[in-house]
């Protein structure tokens, strides 16, 4: 029942920026103190770690826009193929739609001459139903594929 401190999140390191006036500047001149040394070996070691601090932090930039970009481009892709496929299922479902308006159609048609036409078109059906038979037997007795060749 004790609570748990969660530390929270450090900010980066970042070096100190480098001053903007310098009072002791150091010549080179053959007179200078063996004190002057480890000043300067102290600005230079700062000097080169905020140098790399500079070009990690811009190469870490670069990555996070190649990131980004990358990203994008496959963000565009997927968006490219779900509106290929969205277009596909559209095209089907008006598909479907306009042959069953077609259905519906010839259903209409052929309700209409049959009530035109009396007992005479019952006669033309059964011969259309006796040929339609005859041409499935036919069908069913052709190969469909040969073996042995």
């Amino acid at each position: 029942e004790k609570t748990v401190p969660i530390p929270e999140k450090l900010n980066e390191w970042a070096p100190r920026p480098p001053p903007e006036f310098v009072r002791d500047v150091m010549g080179s001149s053959a007179g200078a103190g063996s004190g002057e040394f480890h000043v300067y070996r102290h600005l230079r070691r700062r000097e080169y770690q905020r140098q790399d601090f500079m070009d990690a932090m811009a190469e870490k930039q670069r990555l996070d826009e190649e990131f980004q970009k990358k990203l994008e481009r496959n963000k565009m892709i997927a968006e490219e193929q779900t509106a290929k496929r969205r277009r596909k299922r559209q095209k089907l479902k008006e598909k479907k739609l306009q042959a069953k308006k077609n259905k519906l159609e010839q259903k209409k048609q052929e309700k209409e001459p049959d009530r035109s036409q009396e007992r005479g078109s019952s006669e033309d059906d059964e011969e259309d139903s006796k040929e339609e038979e005859e041409e499935k037997e036919d069908d069913a007795e052709e190969p469909s594929f040969v073996m042995g060749r």
